[in-house]
């Protein structure tokens, strides 16, 4: 289970409220400011402008509480930089390639942490991924037009997204690619695969496993497959508890039947 339910909030033109002064304040302005929000450092003023967001940033603990209270009762979501128990949020680390984000957060246990990875994640992630996102939105119509039916898309953007497809989103050059594979794209696989697991542990999936739990349309497990496994398939893939005889052959997308380790 994950402690806190990552979302993208759009806080552009709006007014965002952020108190205290000092580096760590600054730090929480330049980031409203980055996403386009208005700073508001007074609390009524914020309130007043209709703002939903709140970051505090007091070295003092009961200034902290006392205005993290306050900006509560005012109806906003509150981030107190530092003390973790105190946010109704917490601000991750980011890897701009707008309008491709990628945060990493740690649930407040360490932004130090969050930092490395994102810039270990900045050497990954070419820089023209962004590219690639403006180039499907604005193909978004003949790409609907060649798959009317959601699950051929998604399995047809699966194929192409994956490791050395027409559309890798590591390989360079791929946005140029776009109009090319929309020409000539097929449907992805559907049918029906079955996986026995080696153990309860989802870090033992072979790479060919994980990928069919990320494409699965709909899930039959046996008694026995643990949740941690299951949570690594797409959170809105059908699923349900293997009956006896059952193959989910009626079903249309890509069926994966998970057999239970030994």
């Amino acid at each position: 289970m994950i402690a806190s339910l990552p979302l993208f909030h759009r806080v552009g033109g709006r007014p965002v409220v952020v108190l205290g002064v000092g580096e760590a304040a600054e730090a929480k302005r330049r980031l409203v400011e980055r996403a386009g929000g208005v700073v508001f450092d007074d609390l009524a003023h914020g309130r007043d402008a209709g703002a939903r967001l709140a970051f505090i940033a007091h070295e003092d603990d009961a200034a902290a509480e006392a205005d993290a209270l306050r900006a509560r009762q005012a109806g906003m979501l509150v981030n107190v930089v530092d003390r973790p128990a105190l946010c109704d949020f917490t601000a991750p680390a980011v890897l701009d390639r707008s309008p491709v984000l990628v945060a990493i957060g740690t649930g407040g246990a360490s932004a130090g942490l969050a930092k490395q990875l994102r810039l270990r994640f900045e050497a990954l992630l070419p820089g023209s991924l962004g590219q690639l996102a403006d180039a499907l939105h604005a193909a978004r119509g003949t790409l609907r037009a060649r798959f009317p039916d959601a699950g051929d898309r998604r399995r047809a953007l699966d194929a192409a997204f994956g490791q050395g497809g027409a559309l890798d989103p590591l390989a360079d050059g791929a946005a140029a690619r776009v109009e090319g594979w929309l020409a000539s794209a097929a449907a992805g696989a559907g049918g029906r695969v079955e996986v026995r697991l080696r153990s309860h542990d989802p870090e033992d999936l072979t790479l060919r496993e994980a990928r069919l739990l990320g494409s699965a349309d709909l899930l039959l497990y046996e008694e026995g497959v643990g949740d941690a496994v299951l949570a690594r398939a797409r959170a809105d893939a059908a699923r349900r508890p293997l009956e006896s005889g059952e193959e989910g052959g009626d079903h249309a997308g890509l069926v994966v039947i998970l057999r239970a380790p030994h």
